[in-house]
């Protein structure tokens, strides 16, 4: 399990950052193919965090809910944000069918009623700093919805906002001490 908790916390470290530098480069170039492929990959990096989130903390209905939900939410918005971040930004506004719309939203609602939901059920156990925690669950459900926005100032700081608490949390979920070896556990066993 602490090779969960490592990977999902350098994971969601990155992912932060992937979202955070972008975001802030962007209020000052406007999006880019370079901004947009970074930010259409953190999605698939963001996953072990919240599995690191889900396991540091006590097992509750309302987080194992939570956590499935925000983890379906986050697989179908991740795709949702790589097709549009990485395939559509290089075919400049293209019209998309009704289908394509409701599929893309109801991706969108489905991750922010996740997100709600497991930021409630981390702040219920204190395990993890309630700045980023309340951060998740306000600017994560909004950042969803403002992805289909223009690029403005206003978006580039709800980037910086979200990836500051990804990595925050990401550093909350890494585990406070190394787990003793096989072998030290052997001889401190046979010392006693």
């Amino acid at each position: 399990m602490t090779f969960l908790l490592r990977f999902g916390a350098f994971c969601g470290a990155l992912s932060g950052l992937l979202i955070a530098l972008p975001g802030a480069i962007e209020a000052f170039t406007g999006e880019t193919a370079a901004t947009s492929l970074v930010i259409g990959v953190s999605p698939a990096l963001a996953a072990p965090l919240l599995t690191a989130l889900y396991l540091k903390q006590p097992r509750t209905t309302l987080g194992t809910i939570g956590y499935a939900v925000n983890f379906v939410g986050l697989g179908l918005f991740g795709a949702a944000a790589y097709a549009l971040n990485i395939v559509l930004f290089h075919l400049g506004q293209p019209e998309l069918a009704a289908p394509t719309v409701i599929v893309l939203s109801t991706s969108a609602l489905v991750f922010a009623i996740g997100t709600v939901i497991f930021a409630i059920s981390m702040l219920k156990a204190r395990v993890h700093p309630p700045v980023p925690v309340w951060a998740y669950a306000v600017a994560l459900p909004v950042f969803t919805f403002a992805a289909r926005l223009p690029d403005t100032p206003l978006t580039s700081v709800l980037h910086v906002i979200v990836g500051g608490a990804l990595v925050w949390l990401a550093r909350s979920a890494y585990p406070a001490i190394r787990p003793a070896t096989t072998s030290s556990s052997t001889i401190t066993a046979s010392a006693a």
